[in-house]
């Protein structure tokens, strides 16, 4: 067996928090859903550095496989992610991140978390008035997210979220806005049906013929949109149910089918979608084995200040994604609260591929492999 290189286990570690999380996160589900794993890894990344005993060890358990796992490595990952460089085809790649901790009037931050800090993406400890000015602190947070995400998502935190119990937020916001490598003609775009949940209904559908990556293998159909800027675009169409397929969808399985993709001639049917979503975390990282932060007599959070009992009240997601002709658009934010007590030419027969069926969509940076979203889209 050839060896895994470490880049290849962080990206694995991180197909798999991906996979885990959105199966908590689509369980029931009745309609089209988006996250950004990206985002959320950035926050649980950027509490991990500051936790302690068992509140760090579940959460790294989560994010890179195990309590021993490398949180740096990690960090590198989402870090080169954010390396974009325009490719000169359609307009220059948009790209925005912010992580931001944003810690209560009159707490001293650990000089050792602010440095942590400051090697992420516009990395910032930021004051807020908590205390004296909880919605006050709680608009400025959402303003700054706002301004991240162009305005994608005005409103993280909603009234009575924050209040003067509120110690420290931690918060990452993302931004994407690429141009296809190959775009959609506008004119090839028209109404086709597509078989969502309560039946066949006409929706935009584009249509794009090109030779691009694909590969039909284990039940799957896989197409890779290259976009500018080291970005790929992954159309993941399950031969069957998306629900059965996807429930058995895992790193080990995901990771070869990502990999196994060659050039091929396709004729793509694919709908034009706009999917938005806003999420509690708590119940999906419960499941996935992340308590002791939850719990005020045992969260450790002194890697990031003296506070006693500081601990998680909620982690607050909100995602949104459109897929148009000429390329993606996508914008999240995550915000951690913490309470304290008191190509070669082709001429072969294209491929036909039709999605016009429940799937599965990422966008992901090429060369890391960190996943910016993932959405389920069930009706475009």
């Amino acid at each position: 067996m050839p060896s895994t290189t470490l880049g290849q286990r962080v990206e694995h570690a991180h197909l798999a928090f991906t996979l885990a999380v959105q199966r908590e996160l689509a369980a029931g589900g009745t309609s089209s859903a988006c996250w950004s794993p990206y985002s959320v890894a950035s926050a649980l990344g950027l509490a991990a550095t500051g936790a302690r005993g068992a509140t760090r060890d579940e959460l790294a358990t989560l994010l890179v496989g195990s309590p021993d796992g490398s949180l740096t490595e990690h960090g590198a990952m989402l870090g080169e992610a954010v390396k974009l460089t325009a490719n000169g085809q359609g307009d220059p790649p948009i790209l925005g991140v912010s992580n931001t901790l944003w810690a209560r009037d009159g707490i001293q931050v650990r000089p050792e978390f602010t440095a942590e800090l400051g090697g992420w993406p516009n990395g910032a400890v930021q004051s807020a008035a908590f205390a004296t000015d909880p919605d006050g602190a709680r608009r400025a947070i959402n303003a700054d997210v706002a301004s991240t995400t162009r305005n994608l998502i005005p409103q993280l935190i909603g009234p009575g979220m924050i209040d003067p119990d509120t110690v420290a937020t931690l918060v990452n916001a993302l931004y994407l806005k690429v141009s296809w490598r190959h775009t959609f003609p506008v004119g090839q775009t028209g109404p086709a049906p597509f078989h969502g949940p309560s039946g066949a209904k006409p929706v935009a559908t584009m249509r794009l013929q090109h030779s691009l990556g694909y590969v039909a293998a284990d039940g799957w159909q896989v197409v890779v949109l290259p976009a500018g800027a080291d970005v790929d675009a992954v159309v993941l169409l399950p031969d069957g149910e998306l629900a059965a397929a996807e429930a058995t969808l895992t790193a080990d399985t995901l990771a070869p089918l990502l990999a196994a993709s060659v050039l091929q001639r396709l004729d793509l049917y694919l709908p034009r979608f706009r999917v938005r979503a806003k999420a509690e975390m708590e119940p999906a990282l419960r499941a996935l084995g992340v308590h002791t932060m939850y719990d005020p007599n045992r969260a450790d959070f002194s890697g990031i200040a003296d506070v006693a009992s500081m601990y998680v009240s909620a982690v607050l997601h909100e995602a949104v994604l459109t897929i148009d002709e000429q390329g993606l658009e996508g914008a999240a934010a995550t915000a951690i609260i913490a309470r304290a007590l008191s190509m070669s030419v082709d001429r072969s027969e294209p491929v036909v591929v039709r999605v016009d069926r429940p799937f599965l969509f990422l966008v992901r940076h090429r060369a890391s492999g960190a996943v910016y979203f993932m959405a389920r889209v069930l009706q475009p």
